[in-house]
This record gives structure tokens, C-alpha cells and sequence, in this order.
């Protein structure tokens, strides 16, 4: 089965807005993907905007990256449609230099 066929990953992210710049960094101790995005909190525009960076970084269209939980939280799980989760690793090196290539909270849902 390909990933178009119903693959899902799912992702932790630590998101931090009002950040100098939209940036995928490195992961916490705790296995999430920090990201800092320049949107303020405000009416999810934060939100929206990690959902686009990492639409871009992973090179899957916007509406196949959806939050799942934590809207109003720093803490973050997106699912990502059409990826597995070692394809999830591979282009998230790709994006971040590396250091998310053994991303301990990226699985496959299907």
C-alpha cells in the first residue's frame, strides 16, 4: 500500500508564535518538533500558520495538514495525510537539518 492510499502521520509540535521568523528547529527532550512561527496566538492565526511552514516543509498540500489536538495550547499533535511516518522522518530531516530523522513521536495511522 502507498502512502496515498490512507497513510496518515501524526506529529507533536511545541509551537512558539511571535517568533522573529517561521522556523522548524530541533526536537525537545520530550520528542516534540519545536516550531516558531512570527503569528501571534489570536484567532488561531498561529495555528494556521504552523499548519502552512510545515505544509511547505513537508511538500504535502495545506489541506492535507490538520491540527488534531492542543488549539489553544503551545502543545500541538498534527496529522499529516499522505505520509507515513518514515516518510514523516525523511522530509522532516530535509527541513530541519537532520535532527528529526528518528522523531520518536511521528507514528502511522491508518
Amino acid at each position: 500500500m502507498s502512502a496515498a492510499e490512507g497513510f496518515s502521520a501524526r506529529l507533536a509540535v511545541r509551537l512558539t508564535p511571535r517568533a522573529g521568523i517561521d522556523r522548524i528547529e530541533a526536537l525537545d527532550p520530550d520528542g516534540a518538533l519545536r516550531v516558531r512561527v512570527r503569528a501571534a496566538p489570536a484567532e488561531g492565526a498561529a495555528n494556521e500558520a504552523l499548519l502552512r511552514l510545515l505544509a511547505d516543509a513537508l511538500a504535502v498540500p495545506k489541506s492535507g495538514v490538520r491540527l488534531v489536538a492542543g488549539a489553544r495550547g503551545r502543545r500541538k499533535l498534527v496529522e499529516i495525510e499522505g505520509l507515513t511516518a518514515d516518510e514523516l522522518h525523511a522530509r522532516l530531516a530535509g527541513a530541519e537539518g537532520g535532527r528529526a530523522a528518528n522523531h520518536p513521536r511521528a507514528r502511522t495511522a491508518r
